[in-house]
């Protein structure tokens, strides 16, 4: 699995890619909180669930049933911004899961659960696993983690985000075309 941090600074990311107008301070506060929630299912470790079960690493928590139920939560209490907010949280959740599956480790994540109950990653796992806990920052193995991370996951964010932010407002700057605040410009 990629870093907190990582999981954390996507939706960061993604929330410049997104007009000022539609997304507060809090909001994306809660959007990197739903990124980094998937991982909360490592505490059924301290109970004896396996691995592999559907409440275990990897399971019920990291599913797009998840991210709409996330999503639809924010939307309940973000009332002005219902659409915004579930769109925005239901995306940095599910940003965790899609991170998840360019790791090599274990044996994916359970996307489509209670549909499906197959394990799904990608072809490719250009993303190095974290070590769980602080022995990686304590051994040096953290470092290239990090590494991969830049190159396959912040990186890339980086680049669409600026790509999309200056494709809206390109678009936004054309005569006739209707503003972020719904006005025509």
């Amino acid at each position: 699995m990629p870093t907190v941090i990582t999981h954390a600074l996507l939706p960061l990311i993604g929330a410049a890619a997104v007009p000022q107008a539609r997304l507060t301070r809090p909001l994306i506060m809660v959007g990197m909180a739903a990124a980094m929630l998937p991982d909360a299912d490592l505490v059924s470790r301290w109970f004896g669930v396996p691995h592999a079960a559907d409440f275990g690493h990897r399971g019920a928590t990291h599913t797009l049933l998840f991210a709409l139920l996330i999503g639809g939560a924010a939307a309940l209490c973000f009332r002005k911004r219902r659409l915004s907010a579930f769109l925005f949280v239901m995306l940095s959740n599910l940003s965790h899961s899609l991170a998840d599956m360019l790791t090599g480790g274990g044996k994916g994540i359970m996307l489509l659960w209670p549909m499906d109950h197959e394990r799904w990653k990608f072809l490719v796992h250009p993303v190095q696993v974290s070590p769980i806990g602080l022995q990686g920052f304590e051994s040096g193995a953290i470092w290239p983690v990090f590494a991969s991370e830049l190159m396959w996951l912040l990186l890339p964010a980086v680049l669409l985000a600026a790509f999309l932010r200056f494709t809206a407002k390109s678009v936004a700057a054309r005569p006739g075309v209707i503003d972020s605040g719904g006005k025509p410009t």
